[in-house]
């Protein structure tokens, strides 16, 4: 008797020596990465694509397929911003737990009110999202929303760790907290930014700084010679700043930006593709210095 518990309690203390396992989980975008890491520090990551990468338009690939098969948690950013390609990868990798519907699927945009919604619904009149704006990315106080029910998530997920999940998400949440003052004195008088798509509205509205325009006529179209001198005509003897993302011709802003004497930035969406929670603060430090330089 006496060695059969000896026997027990060694087992038990074995159980707990073990190490935890991490959830395997895919992020579509290095934002969506960022958060992860800030709820989920331990986990088994894959970013799907970086931040030269337009989420709109990317191809389903093997590389994909492979990191989706095995995985326990699929964090999209949602609102049909990958419609294109994701739903093609996650059939192809016929994985049940990371499906629209099941606890393994996960959109940010699902989490917090949308802007832009309602919008038109044909796709002919561009890349439109009549769900919402699906950006949300870059909107701070919308992403440690995110993070909470992130941590909500993941802890049903892993019962185990979910008091770390969840002090983590709040931990984020706080970090945010603390920014946001310095945030709001750096944009109280931006003058106002041109985009070249509505990928950063939520960074404005949050701020207040004015949209002035965005160089694509239509959602998805770039702008033509004739759009572009509309546009100077209507801005000229204004401040701005002009914004474009690194995937988007620099073509058109620079010729706006020399008709207005305006700078002209170029600025990922999302963060670096190895990004945490703190490397996505520091991502949205560098929009809010290139916003109020105006």
């Amino acid at each position: 008797m006496k060695r059969r518990l000896t026997r027990m309690l060694a087992g038990a203390m074995a159980l707990l020596a073990a190490p935890v396992l991490a959830l395997d989980v895919v992020a579509t975008s290095p934002s969506m990465g960022a958060l992860v890491r800030a709820v989920a520090p331990d986990a088994q990551l894959t970013v799907l694509a970086g931040p030269d990468r337009d989420l709109h338009s990317l191809q389903a690939k093997p590389s994909m397929i492979r990191a989706l098969r095995g995985a326990d948690l699929l964090v999209a950013v949602g609102a049909e911003l990958e419609m294109g390609w994701l739903p093609a990868a996650s059939a192809s990798a016929a994985n049940a737990r990371i499906l629209p519907g099941r606890e393994g699927y996960f959109e940010a945009a699902a989490q917090v009110p949308l802007l832009d919604v309602g919008g038109p619904a044909d796709r002919a009149m561009g890349d439109v999202h009549p769900a919402g704006n699906p950006h949300v990315d870059l909107d701070p106080v919308r992403m440690a929303q995110v993070a909470e029910a992130l941590g909500a998530r993941m802890a049903r997920l892993d019962a185990a760790n979910a008091a770390r999940y969840r002090a983590n998400a709040e931990r984020f949440g706080a970090a945010v907290g603390q920014r946001l003052p310095q945030w709001q004195a750096e944009l109280a008088n931006a003058p106002g930014a041109v985009l070249y798509h509505r990928d950063a509205v939520y960074l404005l509205d949050r701020f207040g700084v004015p949209l002035l325009g965005t160089l694509e006529p239509v959602p998805g179209v770039p702008p033509s010679g004739r759009d572009l001198r509309a546009l100077a005509g209507k801005l000229g003897g204004r401040e701005g700043v002009i914004i474009h993302a690194p995937y988007q011709s620099p073509k058109g802003p620079r010729k706006l930006g020399q008709a207005l004497g305006w700078p002209v930035e170029t600025l990922p969406l999302s963060p670096p593709e190895d990004a945490d929670g703190d490397g996505y603060l520091r991502h949205i430090d560098r929009w809010v210095s290139a916003l109020g330089k105006a």
